[in-house]
C-alpha cells in the first residue's frame, strides 16, 4: 500500500482550493442526481465537471441523495495520483461506506453490519476477514475442476440455444451457472440438492435489487424519468419486501455451511448466526454479484477486440495446455502471460465495481498530477476508477482495450489497477479492505478464457447494456478446428 508520505504536499505543487460546490440545499443534490442518471449519464457526469473545473479533484453531490443519503456531499478524485488516498487506512476510514453515500438497512442482513461495512480498525472486521480468507484458502484446489464442470455445461446450453434461435443470451446462462459454481465451491454441494433447487440465482437477485436500486436507472423513456427517480432514488426499499426470499437463502446456507459455521464459531469467535449472514453477503453479493458482471465484461471486451486477439489467445492457451499433458493446471495458467494480461486489462478499463469511498480521519493533503488540495476531517472522498484507471499520464492509449498491456514490463503498471479496492500488486489481509476473493476472481477469469478458447476458435456477439453492466448475446461460436 502506498505510504502516507506519498500524499503529503510537495513544494513544487501549489496548494489550491478544491473547485466545485454542492448547490442549494435539497435542489443541488437533486440537480446532480438528474445529471448523473438522465441528463449526462455516469461517465459524462464526471468528465463535464472535470473539464469545467480543469481539475481531476472537485466537489459534487453523489447520488442517490437527498433523503436516501443523509450526506451526498463528496470530494471526487479522478487521477492515478490522488486515487490511492482511498486505500490509506491510516488516514481514511471505511465505516458504513461500502455503498457510498447511503447504507441499506441492516434488516437486509439479519440485523448485522456485514464485514463490507466495517472499518479495518473494528475488531469484528479482523475476525470476519480472517474467516473469509480461511474459507477461500480451503476451496482453492477445487476451483479449476468445478469451474470446468459447470461452465462446460453452460457452453453446451449456449450452443443449443444458438442452433435453435440463432442467438444465445450469455448473461442468463451465466447467472444460474455462476451461482451453482460458487455455492458448490464453498459448501461442497450443488444448490439443486438443497431447498433452493433451481431458484437460488432468482432469490439472490430479488434480495440484491432493493439494495442496489438507488444506484441504477432502468433506461425508461424521458417522460418517465421523474416517476422513476421518485420511485428508485428517493426513499429506500424496505427489507420486508424480500424477507421471504432471504429466509430461504438463510435456511439453505445454514444447513449447507455447517462445517464453515462451526469453524467461524470455534476458531474465529463469530456466532453461527452472524457468520451465516456474512456468508450470504460474501457469496451472494460479493462473489456471485461480481460474477454476474465480471464474465460479461470480459467477453464484451474480448469480443470487441476481434479475431487477431482471439487467434493469439487460442494459440497461447492450447500450447500451454498441450505442454501440461492436455490438462488445465495452475502451472499451465502461469505460462499464459497474454491470457492473464487480457484479464487485467478488462479489470482496468471496465471495473465491475467502479466506485470507492472513504472518509477522512483527519485534515489531510492530497496531490493530483498538477496541484495539492486540503480535505477536512469527516469529509467523504469518492473515487470513480473507470476514469482514474484511464489516466493518460499513466497509460498509453488509455481509452483502448490493449490485450497485451500487462505483458513483460507492462506488469509494472499493475499497481494502478484497483478493481479490488486496492492495488493489484497487494494482497488482501484483515488490516485492509482489499476484496478477500481478489486472487480467486483473477483466476476464474483466466479459466473462463482458457475454457472458452479450448472450445472455440472465435466468436461474435451483440453487446448491449443491462442495469449495472453489459449484456452479451452470442451470434456465433466457431468450434475449435483442432
Amino acid at each position: 500500500m502506498a505510504s502516507s508520505s506519498s500524499f503529503h504536499n510537495k513544494p513544487n505543487l501549489p496548494l489550491k482550493k478544491i473547485p466545485g460546490d454542492y448547490g442549494l440545499p435539497l435542489f443541488g443534490p437533486i440537480k446532480d442526481r438528474y445529471d448523473y442518471f438522465y441528463n449526462q449519464g455516469r461517465d459524462d457526469f464526471f468528465k463535464t465537471r472535470m473539464a469545467k473545473y480543469k481539475s481531476t479533484v472537485f466537489r459534487t453531490n453523489m447520488p442517490p441523495g437527498p433523503f436516501i443519503a443523509s450526506n451526498p456531499k463528496v470530494v471526487v478524485v479522478l487521477d492515478a495520483k490522488s486515487f490511492p488516498i482511498l486505500f490509506d487506512n491510516s488516514r481514511v476510514e471505511k465505516r458504513n461506506i461500502f455503498d457510498g453515500t447511503y447504507m441499506p438497512s441492516t434488516s437486509f442482513t439479519g440485523g448485522y453490519r456485514i464485514c463490507s461495512f466495517l472499518d479495518p480498525s473494528e475488531p469484528k472486521h479482523t475476525s470476519l476477514k480472517n474467516f473469509f480468507l480461511s474459507l477461500l484458502s480451503a476451496s482453492h484446489n477445487n476451483v479449476i475442476p468445478l469451474f470446468q464442470t459447470h461452465f462446460s455445461d453452460l457452453f453446451v446450453k449456449a450452443e443449443a440455444q444458438l442452433a435453435k434461435d440463432d442467438k444465445s443470451d450469455f448473461n442468463s446462462l451465466n447467472d444460474q451457472t455462476s451461482f451453482n459454481f460458487i455455492f458448490e465451491l464453498f459448501f461442497g454441494q450443488n444448490p439443486s440438492s438443497t431447498p433452493l433447487g433451481s431458484k437460488g440465482a432468482t432469490l439472490v437477485t430479488l434480495w440484491l435489487l432493493p439494495q442496489l436500486t438507488p444506484q441504477i436507472t432502468l433506461g425508461l423513456p424521458k417522460l418517465l424519468n421523474v416517476l422513476e427517480d421518485f420511485l428508485l432514488h428517493t426513499f429506500p426499499f424496505p427489507a420486508l419486501l424480500v424477507k421471504p426470499a432471504y429466509n430461504k437463502l438463510y435456511k439453505a446456507f445454514y444447513e449447507s455451511a455447517d462445517k464453515a459455521l462451526e469453524e467461524a464459531e470455534g476458531t474465529f469467535g463469530i456466532s453461527k448466526d452472524e457468520a451465516c449472514h456474512n456468508l450470504i453477503f460474501m457469496v451472494c453479493f460479493n462473489a456471485y454479484g461480481g460474477m454476474k458482471l465480471l464474465f460479461p465484461i470480459l467477453l464484451k471486451w474480448v469480443c470487441l477486440a476481434g479475431e487477431d486477439l482471439h487467434g493469439n489467445l487460442r494459440e497461447e492457451i492450447r500450447a500451454a495446455v498441450k505442454d501440461a499433458g492436455g490438462k488445465v493446471t495452475l502451472a499451465a495458467l502461469d505460462k499464459m502471460t497474454l491470457t492473464k494480461s487480457v484479464v487485467y486489462e478488462a479489470l482496468r478499463i471496465d471495473p465491475a465495481v467502479p466506485f470507492q469511498y472513504a472518509k477522512a480521519k483527519e485534515d489531510l493533503i492530497i496531490n493530483s498530477h498538477d496541484a495539492s488540495f486540503q480535505i477536512k476531517k469527516g469529509e467523504v472522498i469518492f473515487g470513480y476508477q473507470t476514469i482514474a484507471t484511464r489516466d493518460p499520464k499513466i497509460f498509453e492509449r488509455p481509452e483502448e482495450f490493449v490485450g497485451d498491456r500487462f505483458v513483460g514490463d507492462g506488469e509494472k503498471l499493475l499497481k494502478y489497477v484497483w478493481w479490488s479496492n486496492g492495488p493489484e500488486t497487494e494482497n488482501p489481509t484483515a488490516a485492509n479492505k482489499i476484496c478477500a476473493g481478489k486472487d480467486l476472481v483473477v483466476l476464474m477469469n483466466r479459466i473462463m478464457l482458457v475454457e472458452f478458447f479450448l472450445r472455440y476458435d472465435t466468436f461474435t456477439a451483440d453487446i448491449g447494456t443491462f442495469l449495472l453492466g453489459p449484456k452479451v448475446t452470442f451470434k456465433t461460436l466457431t468450434k475449435a478446428s483442432s
